[in-house]
């Protein structure tokens, strides 16, 4: 069949906050290129919002409007559902299921509902025969699970970590260039728009943790396993371990990771996902990533290392991996959205991070008296931490508090587990060790 007489891919949308606007405007502002490339005209053909009469800034006159996503959602003018209201559970969920039962694909750009609950909505998607698609859930307008599904399709992926959440590493990145400590630089960020009022889902490694956990899924041809990613945020680190990372040649960055082990004979392997503040070599590529940006690197065992990297969120990337989804769709292309058929994903236990070998900052904020140092290497000693270099630094104008950081040799986290343990609980800590691994270039 011919271009001319395809007939439009009929697109119902639900969310017309900054997203759900961004993709009515690129849809009109570029209709003749996404036609030719998709090969027949999309079409918006009913919306639904909370608030109708918002000026959302693009015209909406020429949709039917419709109160009950869900009602929307089983239109039969309607093709395919776009889902841009976001939270993992109540109305996005409610509507995203009563979509794919329909055989009506799905578009989304919610990644808490895809970390929580993309392996059902992939047993429904194949049950019905429908799309099931979320490229703008990780990375904005990266495109990483392209990338990962295609791309690499072809390698066993050993490895799989980046920079996924733009606010932190404009937290850390302002950090770097300001000298100022988190709190004041978070709230400069806010400020200008790049943190959230509650920014606990950015800050504490939640929103990363969702885009890792997806990834993963992706990657490994796992069942998605959001519970068993370790999940660690940017807030105790201080202006003067962002210094000391500077001293020793790293810049500080949150890092998601994902990896395998081989599991026990006749054992699937087992997966290990997490999300913690690391130093990364300046010379790394992730050294060099600032801003509110995202960056992603996969390593195939053919392919090697590849980079991905650009605006992690926003109006126009993300609208721009909705319709690049939206056109994959127009062309027919109902793939697995976990890389392999959603009954061939395997249950993957989680790995021990205890296990896994590497070398590790180690900041005490401690009080300043004789005989500290010496508990230091005492623990250290006792759980078979061996310390590469020491550098002590006194705060006189915080009551004579003292930093004292470490960086250990090459060993099992284990081992630092089981020293920070031994001081736990020691009157000369005065406030909780900080531990960050040190990312393997």
């Amino acid at each position: 069949m011919s271009q001319g007489s395809s007939p439009p891919l009929r697109i119902a949308l639900a969310g017309l906050g900054t997203v759900g606007a961004g993709v009515v405007r690129l849809l009109a502002a570029n209709a003749e290129l996404i036609t030719a490339r998709a090969g027949r005209r999309l079409e918006v053909v009913a919306v639904s919002a909370r608030d109708r009469n918002r000026d959302r800034g693009v015209d909406l006159s020429g949709f039917a409007w419709e109160d009950d996503m869900v009602a929307m959602a089983g239109r039969e003018d309607v093709d395919i559902v776009v889902e841009l209201v976001g939270g993992s559970d109540g109305p996005a969920l409610n509507l995203a299921r009563s979509a794919l039962a329909a055989g009506k694909g799905l578009v989304t750009a919610n990644k808490a509902m895809i970390a929580h609950h993309g392996l059902t909505l992939a047993e429904a998607a194949a049950k019905s025969g429908a799309a099931l698609k979320f490229e703008a859930a990780v990375a904005g307008g990266i495109p990483v699970v392209k990338g990962l599904r295609e791309g690499t399709s072809a390698n066993r992926v050993a490895r799989i970590y980046g920079i996924l959440n733009g606010t932190c590493n404009y937290i850390l990145s302002k950090m770097e260039e300001s000298g100022a400590d988190f709190a004041e630089t978070l709230a400069e960020a806010q400020a200008l728009g790049y943190a959230e009022a509650d920014p606990g889902f950015d800050i504490k490694g939640v929103d990363a943790a969702h885009k890792l956990a997806i990834l993963a899924a992706i990657g490994f041809g796992a069942k998605i396993d959001f519970a068993a990613v370790h999940c660690e945020g940017i807030s105790a680190i201080r202006a003067a371990d962002i210094a000391q990372a500077d001293a020793l040649g790293y810049v500080i960055r949150l890092i998601g990771i994902a990896d395998t082990e081989e599991g026990a004979t006749g054992k699937q392997p087992r997966l290990l996902q997490r999300v913690r503040p690391c130093l990364v070599p300046k010379h790394h590529p992730l050294a060099h990533v600032s801003g509110p940006t995202n960056a992603v690197v996969a390593e195939g065992d053919f392919v090697g290392r590849l980079l991905f990297q650009g605006a992690g969120a926003g109006d126009g990337p993300t609208a721009s991996a909705v319709v690049a989804d939206l056109i994959d769709i127009a062309r027919g292309d109902v793939s697995p959205p976990f890389s392999v058929p959603v009954d061939r994903l395997v249950q993957m236990a989680p790995a021990d991070p205890g296990d896994r070998t590497g070398r590790t900052y180690l900041r005490l904020t401690v009080a300043d008296r004789p005989g500290v140092l010496a508990e230091i290497a005492t623990a250290t000693r006792d759980a078979g931490v061996s310390i590469e270099s020491l550098i002590q630094k006194g705060r006189p104008e915080e009551g004579g508090e003292v930093l004292v950081a470490l960086v250990t040799h090459e060993g099992p986290q284990r081992c630092v587990d089981d020293a920070v343990a031994l001081l736990d609980g020691s009157d000369s800590l005065t406030a909780p060790p900080l531990v960050m691994p040190i990312l393997k270039a």
